[in-house]
């Protein structure tokens, strides 16, 4: 496995590096990413691919089933909030992404009881942070088994990071002010198809125009 790492950087040593060596040497002398994008540890979501973007457009935040936690004030060590707050106060972002995704084994272990109830489970207190959506699709009499809910649960705690972002001074703020926008997208990986939240209507819609994300089978 590492000798498919090392000629994977060979590869792009010799190819893309080279062919963007202006490029990523100016990148070197600092970042300005317009986008900060919280997205999941999955290794089968990588944003800058799902976005076509090149180094230096997102400042992608990856945790597990990319969860925004509450604003806390204690002596814990709080990854996630340091990264936001870096986009946020220091790289000026414009845009605050959350971005889940279908088949999210985070999401699943919210749902099975063994892993969400587990003693001493770093995942189980992580997911923690989605108990809301958790408990909201329990109450649901139209989801009969683990997989609709885990697939409710996956739009659901966006919706909670969402809302979680606003617990943030240094976020709730500029977004009063206009100068930060959230936003909440849904990528499906089986079709490709990319659903943004809509505040207004309170549900996931297509995040393109219809006709703009056609695929050429």
């Amino acid at each position: 496995m590492a000798e498919k790492l090392i000629a994977g950087y060979q590869r792009f040593r010799s190819e893309y590096f080279y062919r963007k060596r202006d490029v990523l040497k100016k990148l070197a002398a600092g970042q300005a990413p317009y986008a900060a994008m919280i997205s999941c540890c999955d290794s089968r979501v990588d944003p800058t691919i799902i976005f076509d973007a090149s180094p230096g457009d997102i400042f992608v935040i990856r945790n597990v089933a990319n969860l925004v936690p509450p604003c806390e004030k204690d002596s814990a060590f709080h990854g996630t909030s340091a990264a936001l707050e870096f986009a946020v106060t220091y790289l000026n972002v414009q845009h605050v992404v959350v971005l889940g995704h279908a088949g999210c084994g985070g999401i699943r272990a919210l749902v099975e009881p063994a892993i969400r109830n587990a003693n001493n489970s770093f995942i189980g207190r992580w997911m923690s942070i989605a108990d809301k959506a958790w408990h909201t699709v329990l109450a649901r009499q139209d989801l009969s088994d683990n997989d609709a809910r885990a697939a409710a649960c996956e739009k659901l705690a966006i919706k909670v990071s969402l809302d979680n972002l606003l617990t943030y001074p240094w976020i709730r703020n500029p977004v009063e002010r206009g100068a930060l926008k959230l936003h909440g997208w849904f990528y499906d990986l089986s079709s490709a198809d990319l659903l943004r939240f809509d505040p207004t209507m309170d549900e996931f819609v297509h995040a393109c125009p219809e006709g703009a994300a056609d695929i050429h089978e």
